[in-house]
């Protein structure tokens, strides 16, 4: 569940007490982690994949009512504004409206009370927080348009021209710098909480950024970038028996031979300051690092792509080197061909399995079926792409969902979906992952995403009072049977402990 899908009064999901009792809420049930989606600042279209930087919050989760015990608001600052009428849903662009005029509230006050730590702050994170802030009060500047947009001595970056803007637009970056440092401490606050109750965070990084972000305006050199600024190649996946067109990301290149040159430092740094904010990382999209699709930029659909080497084990083998061993969950999903299988085999990273995947009535031997599974991987009854297992099961080809009723021995009486995440709790996955919707048992209503359309997404919000302790009993009671509960697994490793010592 992401952090927007928290219950709150003024209009989405943020880091304050509600992430606590979700927190309280897992470790009643016997959960030992959480995993939610990228944090980044969104931006249109409202995907946590699409975001503005790859370092930078969104200042969307940032939580107010932590600002007022502060002192950095006052309660009738934001506890009159309208945060929308359905407290299911985020109204984005109501929250865009009403979020921003709070935070500029509070950021001049935080300068006030608190400039000591914020320039304590922006000193430890200069290395992206001032490309980041500039980047921002420019698009500000520019009427929220695309910086491929804007005037060609801004756009790409000529020193005298960002001297001039760092002069100029002095309060608005102070202001950007400020909404990140309220951002990453209220996130570090949370984690701390959440590892005081043995639960790890498991954060999720695209493999790609957006073409409208600071990463890619700050770095150009990193990307397929002509000498404009535009890319010369974009992202996206191959038409297949879904998408007669595929699917056309947009998200520009990364340069590979430039990076592999630098030893990958760019790529490294992202990864280790994901490892600040998680205990455990998801890279999204695996398989691109094998190999990657890439289509001409100015296509309309993804038909003309072809295939590209990535850098394959050596740019892991650079992150293990530079890093340490880290616990990452590759996202293998999609179309495998033997070389990705055996990178990740390389990697010796756990893939993932998605329940949903298994009983398409044209495939038998699916190695998403259960009875199939290693040890070492994540089972999930779906992903935040997925419908909800009762929306999936009402919307199923009638084979399809016939077959997952035979095989999970499914009973409409409990509701489909305890019987399908028992079936992933009772596989070998050595961790398995639930939808907070398919705990409460919601419909496609409650979905998050539909891949490929625009509207409708990343709204869904859990209901108040759905974090209760009948359900806490009932979800601890079912990693008992299945042996799942953490101090379960930490007498099986004291025993085989033990054991290796004798």
């Amino acid at each position: 569940m992401h952090l927007t899908s928290l219950p709150s009064p003024w209009g989405i999901g943020t880091m304050g007490e509600q992430a606590r009792e979700f927190v309280d809420f897992l470790q009643a049930g016997g959960q030992s982690c959480w995993q939610i989606l990228p944090l980044g600042q969104t931006s249109y279209g409202d995907s946590p994949y699409q975001s503005f930087s790859s370092y930078g919050g969104n200042p969307y989760l940032i939580d107010l009512d932590q600002l007022a015990q502060e002192g950095l608001l006052e309660p009738e600052e934001y506890q009159n504004r309208p945060w929308g009428q359905d407290e299911q849903r985020v109204d984005y662009g109501l929250l865009y409206e009403q979020r921003y005029p709070v935070l500029r509230l509070a950021c001049h006050r935080l300068l006030n009370q608190q400039g000591e730590a914020l320039s304590t702050f922006c000193q430890q994170h200069q290395d992206w927080l001032e490309d980041y802030a500039l980047f921002m009060a420019l698009k500000e500047k520019h009427g929220r348009v695309c910086w491929q947009e804007w005037p060609e001595e801004e756009r790409l970056r000529r020193p005298q021209a960002l001297e001039r803007a760092r002069k100029e637009l002095a309060e608005e970056i102070s202001f950007w710098k400020g909404v990140q440092y309220l951002f990453h401490r209220q996130w570090a606050q949370l984690k701390a909480y959440a590892n005081g109750k043995g639960i790890s965070i498991i954060g999720d990084l695209p493999i790609y950024v957006a073409a409208d972000s600071a990463d890619v305006w700050a770095h150009p050199e990193q990307f397929q970038l002509d000498e404009e600024g535009r890319p010369t190649q974009v992202a996206g996946c191959p038409p297949d028996a879904f998408t007669a067109d595929g699917q056309l990301w947009g998200n520009p290149l990364f340069n590979w031979e430039r990076m592999r040159g630098e030893g990958y430092r760019w790529w490294l740094d992202r990864i280790r300051f994901q490892f600040r904010l998680f205990d455990v990382l998801r890279i999204d999209h695996f398989r691109g690092f094998d190999a990657y699709y890439a289509i001409p930029y100015g296509e309309k659909t993804a038909r003309n792509g072809s295939w590209k080497k990535g850098p394959g084990l050596e740019f892991f083998q650079a992150v293990e080197k530079e890093l340490g061993k880290r616990a990452i969950i590759a996202e293998d999903l999609g179309f495998l061909t033997p070389s990705v299988r055996q990178l990740l085999r390389d990697t010796g990273y756990p893939g993932m399995k998605v329940l949903q995947f298994a009983f398409d009535s044209r495939e038998r031997g699916s190695d998403y079926l259960p009875h199939c599974y290693p040890t070492h991987c994540v089972v999930y009854t779906g992903t935040h792409d997925n419908d909800t297992i009762q929306g999936w099961m009402a919307s199923a080809p009638r084979k399809t969902a016939a077959y997952a009723r035979d095989y999970l021995r499914l009973t409409k009486g409990e509701g489909y979906h305890w019987g399908m995440m028992r079936s992933a709790w009772a596989s070998a996955a050595e961790l398995a992952v639930m939808q907070m919707q398919d705990l409460l048992g919601l419909g496609s209503q409650a979905r998050m995403n539909t891949p490929s359309t625009l509207g409708d997404n990343w709204q869904w919000r859990c209901p108040a009072g759905s974090f209760t302790p009948k359900l806490a009993r009932r979800l601890r009671r079912e990693m008992k049977v299945y042996q799942r509960l953490p101090e379960q697994n930490r007498e099986e490793r004291d025993q085989e402990k033990a054991s290796k010592a004798l």
